[in-house]
């Protein structure tokens, strides 16, 4: 009877969790692929693939938009694991963490817009340039301010996995790489950082899938000089009205998404076992 009651309870929690991956992640990406090979007279075509992998335009936005979301994720992984690192020191971690998470409570149009303010020719950080003798700069609508404001929205996405697995590493090891005699250096590198490789791993999910796709702040911070595939897509979807490419392009990105999974997941724990065996 109790092992009825449980499945049935089992069963209750199931079904909400399938619904909605069928209804909210498998069906919008049938309908992503299903859309991918129709052209814009609504005729079946394959023509959308072979124009995506014949045009020199496409590749480059393809490369441009991982080489941005590369830069993006390299930033925020060297700021995030110092910072998760120190926060593990900290007395209250947990207040930190607070604080670090609460502007992703900010809409992501409001942040930008802030930015644009703080970037603009008479915004803060050109006053500060003035101030220290430097003068104003165009800081606008350039690669770094893309980098840099793209870098500060993903790092709460960054630290967060980081610091759960620091958090999680028992100080034992730590103790015994020292008093073994190994430096600073040899601790971090041989029993720090390959034990808390999952969490930089996860990290590099949660901030290179969504760099792949971005598109609002290549308009609003990079002014149209950053082109990448979200760029794209958003323009065959709401000006040239093609949606059998903007599907395309949008299959093409969760092909390199489900690539990079693969290549970032699932091995964190042989990594780990490896650095505390040399």
């Amino acid at each position: 009877m109790q092992r009825k009651q449980r499945l049935s309870r089992n069963t209750a929690y199931f079904v909400p969790y399938t619904l909605w991956i069928l209804l909210f992640v498998i069906a919008p990406v049938l309908l992503l692929i299903y859309q991918s090979f129709f052209n814009i007279d609504g005729q079946f075509t394959f023509a959308n693939y072979q124009t995506y992998f014949s045009s020199s335009t496409y590749l480059m936005m393809t490369v441009n938009s991982v080489w941005y979301a590369f830069l993006i994720t390299l930033a925020t992984l060297l700021i995030s694991y110092p910072t998760a690192y120190l926060l593990n020191e900290t007395k209250h971690p947990q207040l930190w963490l607070l604080l670090i998470i609460m502007p992703t409570w900010i809409n992501l149009l409001l942040k930008a817009y802030a930015f644009i303010g703080i970037f603009s020719q008479a915004g803060i950080a050109n006053q500060f340039l003035s101030f220290i003798g430097i003068g104003p700069k165009q800081l606008l609508f350039t690669n770094f301010s893309f980098i840099f404001v793209a870098a500060y929205i993903q790092i709460p996405f960054m630290v967060l996995p980081i610091y759960n697995s620091i958090s999680e590493l028992k100080p034992s090891y730590v103790n015994a790489s020292r008093d073994l005699g190994a430096t600073n250096w040899q601790t971090f590198s041989r029993v720090i950082f390959p034990l808390t490789l999952p969490g930089v791993k996860a990290g590099i999910q949660a901030v290179f899938i969504p760099s792949l796709s971005l598109f609002m702040l290549t308009r609003l911070i990079g002014g149209n000089k950053v082109i990448t595939l979200g760029t794209a897509i958003e323009e065959h979807f709401l000006t040239t009205m093609n949606w059998g490419m903007g599907s395309t392009i949008g299959v093409v990105l969760i092909v390199a998404m489900v690539i990079i999974m693969w290549l970032t997941g699932g091995s964190g724990k042989r990594h780990a076992r490896k650095g505390l065996t040399k």
